[in-house]
């Protein structure tokens, strides 16, 4: 193995504070010249913003350093010179689809796509049906789910997150989304390749046992569980088996020497 993939929320932080060790670790990376990225299912900030808090955390990033779905997805419709995708993300975010001609919010037609994201509190049923509307407007419309994340542990407890309402989508319109994010296999490939490594020489570390672990091993990376952001003891008992667990971030360059 020789590249590391960095989840970010439960890994490096825990709502605005940083796990104890994640910093070292960070710089531990760096100083092995081991090729690391964060690799975050996080729609609800642009790369910018991660990059910032990263750095008032006292860890090391670069905007380069991170891959976000939001990203991907705005890659994959100038890709195809799909234009006017209707966003459901924080406007924050928006940003990273700039030149795309997004449609105009309220819109329940005209969509070349439908993006949805972690919207957070503002998803209310009228949102979630303007989506519904304009996919059923017309049925070439790709719906592009920004991660299928299920939920995440911020400062006040659990939150959901874009999956559930990813897969409320694609059961009321009878189809599937695209998925740019964890934890389709595409999403990981292109993360390993960014390293400059095969997928099978990737190391993903991450919080969440199905999209962090599972998710990368149906990809064929190594699947590193920490015990800290929404990790449970149930999490062991599952259809997922981590290839390692440590329990936490700072743990890593003593797992990485003893492989």
């Amino acid at each position: 193995m020789t590249g590391v993939l960095l989840d970010l929320d439960g890994v490096l932080y825990v709502g605005d504070e940083a796990v104890p060790g994640a910093a070292d670790a960070v710089a531990w990376l760096a100083a092995e010249q081991i090729p690391f990225r964060y690799l975050t299912n996080t729609t609800s900030r642009p790369r910018g913003a991660i990059v910032d808090k990263l750095r008032r955390l006292g860890i090391e990033a670069d905007a380069d350093d991170v891959l976000t779905p939001a990203v991907a997805a705005s890659d994959w419709l100038r890709e195809r010179g799909v234009g006017t995708p209707a966003l459901f993300v924080p406007d924050v975010t928006a940003a990273e689809f700039a030149g795309l001609d997004a449609l105009d919010p309220g819109a329940e037609e005209g969509a070349g796509a439908v993006v949805v994201g972690d919207l957070g509190p503002s998803w209310d049923f009228a949102t979630l049906n303007r989506a519904f509307r304009l996919l059923m407007s017309d049925p070439a419309i790709p719906l592009i789910a920004l991660g299928l994340t299920r939920y995440w542990r911020a400062e006040d407890g659990l939150r959901m997150d874009a999956g559930g309402f990813v897969r409320a989508l694609e059961y009321a319109t009878g189809r599937d989304a695209v998925v740019l994010g964890k934890p389709d296999a595409r999403f990981y490939d292109a993360a390993a390749a960014a390293l400059g490594v095969a997928p099978g020489d990737a190391v993903m570390v991450g919080d969440d046992v199905r999209t962090d672990v599972g998710g990368a091993q149906h990809a064929g990376l190594t699947g590193v569980l920490v015990r800290t952001g929404k990790f449970s003891p149930a999490d062991l008992d599952g259809d997922v088996t981590p290839d390692a667990v440590i329990d936490s971030i700072a743990d890593l360059p003593r797992w990485w020497a003893s492989r």
